[in-house]
């Protein structure tokens, strides 16, 4: 049986083997941003709306 690779496994070996460390800001970024969306539709909203 052939085991597959995890997309953040896969992730991290394109950016060591391209060398793209550049896209490690901006994928920490875009993660932070989709919390604040998930989060600000629940009942963390009013604690998260405070930060801003």
């Amino acid at each position: 049986m052939v085991r597959r690779a995890s997309i953040f496994s896969e992730f991290y070996a394109f950016l060591r083997h391209n060398k793209a460390y550049w896209m490690v800001p901006i994928v920490v970024v875009l993660l932070i941003f989709a919390a604040v969306l998930v989060l600000g539709g629940g009942s963390a909203a009013p604690f998260i709306y405070t930060l801003f």
